[in-house]
């Protein structure tokens, strides 16, 4: 059985296993602490029997005006619990709490470019490739800008591809 919940400091000691992808991007103690401490609505874990974390979703939300958005820092699973949906439930739970009770614009995410089976499952989700991030991950692989529009942009405007690429000085949001 699974159980997602809110993600809290002890879970610090507990996740490392989790991060071991390579794919998977890995923060110093105190990035994780400061997304706790300021947006504990977006930070949840899945957790299995004997108090396993199988994965966690890591956020925020962002922006101003129509740039209003959630946005997901790091969502991932462990290998072998894989194939369960748990990124879908967990990605659902985020874009839910943007939509509902942050009234966001959008959700969005960056990934490698070359990691096509995560591209391949957030555009099952809804996710569009927004733009090109060129050198994104430490200067030397892009990155591709997903999104996906929520409920209060009716007009879908903020998931209108821009054609030309950007570097990540030119990002709005950090």
């Amino acid at each position: 059985m699974t159980t997602i919940r809110r993600f809290c400091c002890n879970d610090l000691l507990h996740f490392a296993s989790v991060n071991l992808d390579h794919l998977t991007e890995t923060f110093n103690m105190s990035f994780y602490m400061t997304y706790l401490a300021r947006w504990p609505d977006y930070f949840h874990v899945a957790e299995g029997l004997g108090n396993r974390i199988m994965g966690y979703i890591m956020g925020k939300v962002e922006g101003q005006g129509e740039s209003w958005h959630g946005h997901v820092t790091a969502v991932t699973v462990a290998p072998e619990y894989r194939r369960q949906q748990l990124a879908k439930k967990l990605m659902n739970l985020l874009e839910e709490i943007s939509d509902k009770i942050d009234k966001a614009y959008f959700v969005d995410l960056f990934v490698r470019a070359s990691n096509a089976p995560a591209i391949k499952m957030y555009e099952k989700l809804g996710y569009v490739i927004y733009r090109r991030v060129l050198r994104y991950y430490s200067g030397e692989e892009d990155g591709l800008d997903m999104r996906k529009a929520l409920s209060r942009d009716v007009e879908k405007k903020s998931i209108i591809p821009i054609k030309r690429p950007i570097t990540p000085d030119e990002l709005e949001y950090d």
